[in-house]
């Protein structure tokens, strides 16, 4: 999975998302992603990490090998 297609993924469903993704071992299944939205406001961390994964449909574990994530609030 590419860089590009994470960002738009969750992009489409955090649409006010900035976000920052890093390839860590340069082999495509390996990132790091700094998500920062507004619509964590008020969300303990687990669940603004699982508005996250769930905007990637299922691909983590498969497609996805690997996602270091960090969130904010702007």
């Amino acid at each position: 999975m590419h860089a590009h297609e994470i960002e738009q993924m969750i992009q489409a469903a955090l649409p006010d998302a900035l976000v920052e993704i890093t390839d860590l071992a340069g082999d495509g299944n390996h990132y790091a992603a700094r998500v920062v939205s507004e619509s964590f406001r008020g969300m303990p961390r687990v669940k603004q990490h699982k508005a996250v994964y769930d905007a990637l449909g299922g691909r983590m574990g498969g497609v996805l090998h690997a996602l270091q994530l960090t969130t904010a609030i702007p």
